[in-house]
């Protein structure tokens, strides 16, 4: 096993994730609080980890509402959250 790790940028933070390692489970890595609010403000974070719930969505790469439980973190990725602003 390799012990290389990749650095991607958290809300602005230079992170070390391990490869593999789907977004979610970076930002919770990294204690993100929320990954998005709802339309009322409501602080929202994954529920199922497996795509259904859409409640993971985040920024990536400049594209907006992607589900981070689906994305598995590449080199250089950039991932907001709008969290700890």
């Amino acid at each position: 096993m390799s012990d290389a790790r990749l650095e991607v940028l958290v809300n602005g933070k230079r992170v070390e994730v391990e490869p593999g390692t789907t977004v979610a489970a970076a930002l919770l890595n990294v204690r993100v609080p929320s990954f998005r609010t709802s339309v009322r403000g409501d602080p929202r974070a994954p529920v199922c980890g497996m795509g259904v719930c859409y409640e993971c969505r985040a920024t990536i790469d400049g594209v907006a509402h992607q589900r981070a439980c689906l994305r598995v973190v590449e080199p250089g990725m950039r991932i907001d959250t709008g969290s700890g602003r």
